[in-house]
């Protein structure tokens, strides 16, 4: 079972709470912190990518070369759910930012 992931829990969290009372400070700074992991996740995504590739070139060792790309599927994955969740979230923000100005 995967460890608790607290951006994802407040992710979670913005996205059940009700409408009145959203903190738009909090869902901009939740929202910030999300897209710098979604980033940095795809950095990692293109480093798997580019060692696969290297290895693959290089006729490289089959027990690496599946071990990366298990680590690459995960990556894709938990990059594309979070991206996910990001945009759910954005729409809420922008909900919650038209509630405070109309």
């Amino acid at each position: 079972m995967p460890a608790a992931d607290p951006l994802l829990d407040e992710i979670a969290a913005l996205l059940e709470a009700a409408d009145s009372g959203l903190d738009v400070g909090r869902l901009e700074r939740t929202l910030t912190d999300g897209y710098a992991r979604a980033l940095a996740l795809e950095a990692e995504r293109s480093r798997l990518r580019k060692r696969i590739g290297a290895l693959t070139g290089a006729g490289g060792r089959s027990r690496e070369l599946a071990s990366l790309a298990r680590e690459l599927d995960r990556r894709e994955a938990e990059v594309d759910a979070l991206r996910g969740q990001l945009a759910l979230l954005r729409r809420r923000h922008s909900s919650a930012v038209r509630a405070v100005r109309g």
